[in-house]
């Protein structure tokens, strides 16, 4: 296969925790044309799953806190469990998919993420230039969509739960080494708004200009602004284009471009 361009789509919780709108997306992405790369998080299965366990989820400003039992638990949920039923979803719809963490095919190497000033235990930050491109380019080539979940490793034997988000943006930065890249965020909301209680008042393009305007006016705030700045160091690293959407837009236009 040729490869053109790629498509590098994240969906998080808000798809994976709703069976319906799952079935509804792994549809829409199998008809996605050319190559392309699906990561996905975790959603809420690890927290129902640790409380069934009696291990207690701590979470600080959204984040959650990975210990040894907890790694062990999200290894388990988000490299297996949700992994595997998603690219059995995408076999089903005619997309030949192959599930892998970071640590498969030394695909992403992270590094345990500093103690100081919060611990937040087997967390993992990734740079770029540690995406396996050379390998991402001989599956896209086979014709196997990569479904990539944000598990990692550190090289030396120890794996690291990174931020999905993240994980999505240096595995675009990866492609572009290969060819043009797209990268689509599938969020809850339309597309980035101007007001949040209304949905259509989506943002349409957002700039490095207009993004500290939009931060420093409260437009933009809380959760959206590290989400909208991995979008922003994504443009500037060579993607070619980063858009914020709902699933079910995937294959319009709509949404809020970041260049």
């Amino acid at each position: 296969m040729d490869i053109d361009n790629i498509n590098v789509v994240k969906i998080g919780g808000n798809v994976i925790d709703d069976p319906t709108a799952l079935d509804d997306f792994v549809k829409i992405f199998s008809s996605l044309e050319g190559p392309k790369i699906l990561v996905h998080g975790g959603g809420k299965e690890a927290t129902r799953l640790s409380k069934g366990m009696g291990i207690e989820t701590i979470m600080i400003d959204g984040r959650r806190v990975t210990d040894r039992a907890t790694l062990d638990i999200v290894t388990m949920t988000y490299a297996g469990l949700i992994n595997k039923r998603i690219v059995a979803m995408l076999q089903a719809a005619g997309c030949n998919a192959l599930g892998i963490s970071g640590a498969d095919g030394n695909i992403i190497k992270a590094t345990r993420r500093p103690a100081t000033p919060i611990d937040y235990g087997f967390v993992g930050d990734i740079d770029p230039k540690d995406i396996n491109d050379s390998l991402i380019s001989i599956l896209l080539e086979a014709g196997i969509t990569p479904v990539v979940c944000a598990i990692c490793h550190d090289g030396n034997g120890t794996l690291l739960n990174c931020n999905a988000d993240s994980v999505a943006s240096a595995i675009a930065i990866g492609a572009s080494r290969i060819a043009p890249t797209v990268l689509t965020y599938c969020f809850e909301k339309a597309g980035v708004l101007a007001d949040v209680d209304d949905e259509q008042s989506v943002i349409p393009l957002i700039t490095k200009d207009n993004f500290k305007t939009l931060k420093e006016n409260g437009t933009i705030a809380k959760g959206m602004i590290p989400k909208l700045t991995n979008a922003l160091d994504s443009a500037s690293k060579g993607v070619t284009e980063v858009r914020i959407c709902k699933a079910e837009n995937l294959l319009t236009d709509s949404g809020t471009i970041i260049k």
